[in-house]
């Protein structure tokens, strides 16, 4: 009973302090294995991310649209 307890506990304090996970950057790496990334914000922050691993960086097609500056 103690075990149940335990582990009832534990996995509410991992839910708790768990945070949502989003990828709605502007940019995605995409890499030739086929995996990808569409955390950035800029371009560069793509560009520096897969330079020396043959990757390239395209725009999220999938992102809310950005508000225009005034």
């Amino acid at each position: 009973m103690r075990a149940i307890a335990a582990l009832a506990i534990l996995f509410s304090l991992f839910f708790a302090f768990s945070k949502e996970v989003r990828a709605d950057g502007t940019w995605c790496a995409r890499y030739p294995e086929g995996a990808s990334n569409c955390g950035f914000y800029s371009f560069a922050q793509c560009q520096a991310t897969v330079s020396g691993r043959g990757g390239f960086c395209e725009l999220n097609g999938m992102s809310p649209p950005r508000q225009r500056r005034r």
